[in-house]
């Protein structure tokens, strides 16, 4: 994290989309950061990125948001694009079924490596097929509690459930960054502290020790 010039600190974070081609990763970006839709399948050949900049509560934050790309031969090249996150958005298209149990291994794979240090959230896309739904929208959700992520109902479309998405996420990472902040605070606090009980405890004993010699 930097502080710029006028004093105001910049929080920033790295967020990666994960999920199978065709889900829709791309059109939620470029919906997000530009306001953009295209109709036609964009392909992501391995991956890109977009910035954002937002104010959240009056502290700055500034997104690098990575697209990556969804086929089967970018899946082990994964751990380059996510391995420094600090959040991790999978995506799922609601009409496939197996799109949706890809992202669990996905979900298991980013906790082995990161642990609970990135900030998850799964987005059931393409709502506006909703009568071809094949994942229910309960299991998708009562999932994503059970993994500590929260679930969001979206489609790039329509520009439905984007901007809470990305919103709930970077608060979520703000609030992590906090909680690391306070806890490095507290360890020097500690540590010194535990420096000053020795200095004042054995000053004392040292004189005793002069005068009684």
């Amino acid at each position: 994290m930097a502080t710029s010039s006028s004093g105001a600190r910049d929080n920033s974070f790295k967020i990666v989309l994960l999920g199978e081609g065709a889900v829709g990763k791309t059109s939620l970006v470029l919906r997000y950061v530009e306001n953009k839709f295209n109709d036609k399948h964009i392909t992501t050949l391995q991956a890109s990125f977009l910035n954002k900049k937002l104010n959240i509560h009056g502290k700055r934050v500034n997104l690098a948001i990575w697209d990556t790309a969804g086929q089967e031969r970018f899946h082990a090249l994964g751990p380059i694009y996510y391995r420094d996150s600090n959040g991790a958005i999978l995506v799922y298209d609601i009409t496939d079924e197996d799109s949706f149990q890809k992202v669990k291994s996905w979900v298991k794979e980013l906790r082995k490596m990161l642990g609970s240090d990135i900030a998850l959230c799964i987005a059931g896309n393409k709502i506006d097929l909703e009568k071809d739904r094949h994942v229910p929208a309960e299991e998708a959700e009562s999932y994503a509690k059970s993994v500590g992520a929260k679930h969001f109902h979206t489609s790039a479309k329509l520009d439905k459930g984007i901007e809470e998405l990305f919103l709930d996420l970077s608060k979520r990472m703000l609030e992590k960054a906090g909680e690391v902040e306070q806890k490095a605070n507290g360890t020097n606090r500690s540590t010194s502290a535990r420096r000053n009980v020795v200095i004042v405890d054995d000053e004392p004993e040292q004189k005793s020790r002069g005068c009684c010699s």
